[in-house]
């Protein structure tokens, strides 16, 4: 019924007023889910993560964290939501679900006697009062940057959505003291405790980075922490400074701290390296923000010694202003780009296409040289395997990460990106494989002894009579 009100509401009234409304028939929609629920979320302890990009390693790290010190956790994030290691992979295309798939996932989550819950909140959740009685106890910022302004229209009413979880914030405020809207963010709260790798109270020392993640120290409450973390890049070291904030918040000692991140493997989506054999790097991650770019491909182009090969699009019904911007990043770190599909939705994935690459122009790409459009991802993801050369090579793509759907003109169908890379890196392997065949073949018959041309004479027939050619005929 509500959603049957939703849409005629939508079909009969002006946007400008549809805009007018929307807030309170959300928060009447949130108050109504909580309510049916029992309010879930009162019995519970609640840690809110936002930010423009990190919120999901985040969550992962600090969720690991809390379970290996042995409590019982529940999550919902972008890629996943579930109870300790009783995770299921998240089908809808958001961050935070609408509030009464909240609410009823967090009823399941008093029903298991979960003690802590670690939420990812986007700033389009916070301005629709998704989490509305929900209270938060400890909120947590990564960082704010660029995106979804055709959502908030401005940077400054993206970065007001996101103060809301602080202001909401009943015991502290975690914050990201290299980000330059910390100070706004410190503002919004009675108490902060703010990390940082340049900045903060917690802040990264004696940093070692390699392929496969990175070690660093942490001076906290007079004891050195020696924390390791299997997930590579800076920013997945802020994202651990964070957690180790949070596991210091909570009253977790050093070893807990210490073992609960090196504990997380991975999370899917996130920088995760395809391996089907293949001599070179091949790496999938769901950045489609301008800072992610930077920062991802920043990190992969530093550990590349050969060529780097970036693949990506841009959603449709999204925030058009990024799209050249990200082209533009990405054909400065980059040495060749795959353009391709992401979310079309209904509109035109060439005119999408073609807003990235003038971006990518701009950086100094050529078409068909260094920058190549391939509307179909599929084909697009077989391309840029088979432009890597050499181990040294790497190829990303970037985008689509975790997401088991791909939204198209037609409607949504399955997708799954690291299988349709694994599966193109396997295509071009068993490629290769016949074709050395083929030419080890043809090495062999060409260094087989030719016959001396005395050996020819020898087996040559002799030449039949006319009278036996006769018979033979007949």
């Amino acid at each position: 019924m509500a959603f049957s009100l939703k849409q005629t509401l939508k079909n009969t009234l002006p946007p400008s007023v549809l805009a007018a409304l929307e807030p309170g028939y959300r928060l009447l929609e949130a108050t109504a889910a909580a309510a049916n629920q029992g309010f879930p979320a009162q019995g519970m302890h609640v840690i809110g993560v936002t930010g423009t990009n990190g919120k999901t390693t985040t969550c992962f790290m600090i969720h690991r964290m809390l379970v290996e010190a042995g409590y019982n956790v529940g999550l919902m994030t972008t890629v996943a939501y579930g109870v300790n290691d009783d995770i299921t992979s998240q089908t809808e295309h958001m961050t935070t679900v609408s509030a009464p798939l909240l609410q009823q996932r967090l009823a399941e989550f008093r029903r298991r006697n979960v003690q802590w819950v670690v939420l990812e909140v986007t700033s389009h959740a916070l301005a629709q009062h998704r989490i509305f009685g929900v209270p938060i106890d400890i909120a947590v910022m990564t960082n704010v940057t660029h995106e979804h302004l055709d959502y908030h229209k401005t940077f400054e009413r993206y970065r007001a959505a996101k103060i809301r979880l602080f202001k909401l914030a009943r015991r502290v405020g975690i914050i990201n003291a290299d980000d330059p809207s910390a100070a706004v963010f410190e503002q919004a709260v009675p108490r902060s405790l703010c990390y940082g790798i340049a900045d903060g109270n917690i802040r990264a020392t004696n940093i070692t980075q390699t392929a496969s993640g990175s070690r660093y120290d942490v001076w906290l409450m007079g004891e050195m922490h020696h924390i390791a973390i299997n997930m590579p890049g800076e920013f997945n070291i802020a994202n651990s400074l964070a957690a180790v904030a949070v596991g210091h918040e909570v009253g977790l000692s050093r070893v807990q701290i210490e073992h609960g991140l090196a504990a997380l493997t991975g999370v899917d989506g996130r920088m995760t390296v395809v391996d089907a054999g293949q001599p070179f790097s091949a790496i999938v991650d769901f950045a489609h923000t301008p800072d992610a770019f930077e920062r991802l491909l920043g990190s992969v182009r530093a550990s590349t010694k050969g060529k780097l090969i970036v693949l990506f699009g841009a959603a449709g019904r999204r925030d058009e202003s990024k799209r050249a911007i990200q082209g533009k990043i990405a054909g400065r770190i980059a040495d060749e780009l795959i353009i391709t599909e992401e979310d079309d939705r209904d509109i035109d994935g060439q005119h999408i296409l073609t807003q990235i690459a003038k971006g990518a122009e701009a950086a100094g790409k050529t078409q068909d040289t260094d920058l190549f459009l391939i509307h179909d991802r599929a084909e697009a993801i077989r391309f840029a395997v088979r432009r890597a050369r050499t181990a040294r090579d790497t190829v990303v793509f970037l985008g689509k990460g975790h997401e088991k759907t791909i939204e198209r003109a037609d409607g949504t169908h399955p997708w799954d990106e690291i299988t349709e890379v694994r599966n193109a890196i396997r295509e071009r392997q068993a490629s290769k494989k016949k074709t050395a065949k083929g030419k080890s073949k043809r090495t062999k018959d060409a260094s087989k002894p030719r016959p001396k041309a005395k050996d020819k004479a020898k087996r040559k027939k002799k030449p039949t009579s006319r009278h036996s050619k006769r018979a033979s005929a007949s």
